[in-house]
C-alpha cells in the first residue's frame, strides 16, 4: 500500500493534467486517474476534475459546475484529503475497482471504492464512487 501524503500529493501531480489516461497497466492507469483528480480537487480546478468523470457520469452532471459542486457537498473527504493511500484493487472486464484509503481534513478516516472504466479509446475514466467511513483499526 502507498501512503500519499496531500502535500507530497500535489507535487507530485503538478505535471499536466492530460485528460486521457490510455490503457496500459489497468490498475496503475485507474490509479494515475485517481490521482489526478483528487488533484484537481485540491486546485479548485473543476475542469480538470470533471475530464475524468465517465459518460455516465456527465449525463448524470451535464456540466463540471454541477459535478464540482455534488463532489463539494457529498465527498467532502474525496474533495479535500489529508492524505490518502492506495489500497486493493480488483480488475475485470475493463471494469477496476480501486480501494483508497483516505484521511479527512477533519481528521476522519474513510475507506472509498472508485469504479473506473476503460473507455472505448481505451482512455480509463472514473464511474463511480462508494464512500463509508473506516473502523477503527490497531494502534500504533
Amino acid at each position: 500500500m502507498r501512503f500519499v501524503p496531500a502535500a507530497v500529493a500535489i507535487s507530485l501531480l503538478a505535471m499536466p493534467a492530460s485528460p486521457v489516461v490510455l490503457a496500459g497497466e489497468p490498475v496503475d492507469s485507474a490509479q494515475i486517474v485517481i490521482e489526478r483528480q483528487i488533484d484537481a480537487f485540491l486546485h479548485d480546478d473543476a475542469t480538470a476534475a470533471y475530464s475524468f468523470a465517465s459518460p455516465t457520469i456527465r449525463e448524470k452532471f451535464p456540466d463540471e459546475t454541477l459535478f464540482f459542486d455534488m463532489v463539494k457537498r457529498g465527498y467532502g473527504p474525496v474533495y479535500r484529503p489529508g492524505n490518502f493511500a492506495f489500497g486493493r484493487s480488483k480488475v475485470s472486464d475493463g471494469t477496476v475497482l480501486q480501494e483508497v484509503l483516505i484521511t479527512g481534513s477533519d481528521g476522519k478516516d474513510w475507506t472509498v471504492i472508485y469504479q473506473v472504466i476503460r473507455q472505448p479509446d481505451g482512455s480509463y475514466k472514473i464511474n463511480g464512487v462508494y464512500m463509508q467511513p473506516s473502523g477503527p483499526g490497531s494502534d500504533i
